[in-house]
């Protein structure tokens, strides 16, 4: 048996921590703007204002969805039934999904979004500046299936400094 040399065992802590000096000093919270881009989409929400979080390495998390009009806010929790994703219609490529938190404001988006469903997740194309996004919404019914409830569709609108509050939002 070989014996390893111990200059050799700090090796991969040395590039772990070269990365970690390379990379954006630490994760950030951003807040983007998108308006509705299709008729059904501007009659469920009009636009919305997404609070995301940047990973480290550039990853994006959708924490929180503040909307444009009503002044209302639903939070995010990653993941989700791989179901979920099997409702949606032939030919979505959006792929990250978030179920709709039932605090707050959330327990209104999911009735918006799927009335009737006892829990409901929103699946997003990757959320990037200055790119439009699309959205689909599926629910979960007490029978146990999972149906696709809507699509909505969104165009950039802008990148916000901080949470948008009620005076700064456009009507």
């Amino acid at each position: 048996m070989r014996r390893l040399n111990p200059r050799l065992l700090g090796l991969p802590v040395g590039l772990a921590a070269l990365a970690l000096a390379t990379s954006p000093a630490q994760a950030d919270t951003r807040f983007l703007s998108y308006n509705a881009s299709d008729r059904i989409t501007q009659a469920l929400t009009k636009g919305v204002t997404l609070e995301v979080r940047r990973g480290l390495f550039g990853a994006v998390q959708v924490e929180r969805l503040f909307s444009t009009t009503a002044r209302g806010t639903a939070g995010f929790s990653r993941g989700g039934p791989d179901a979920a994703r099997r409702a949606l219609p032939q030919g979505a490529s959006e792929n990250d999904i978030y179920a709709v938190d039932q605090d707050g404001d959330g327990r209104g988006l999911s009735r918006a979004l799927c009335p009737g469903a006892d829990e409901v997740w929103l699946i997003m194309s990757r959320v990037r500046a200055p790119r439009p996004l699309t959205m689909q919404a599926v629910g979960r019914w007490s029978d146990g299936a999972y149906r696709h409830c809507v699509t909505l569709s969104y165009e950039w609108r802008g990148e916000w400094a901080t949470a948008p509050t009620a005076s700064a939002l456009p009507n």
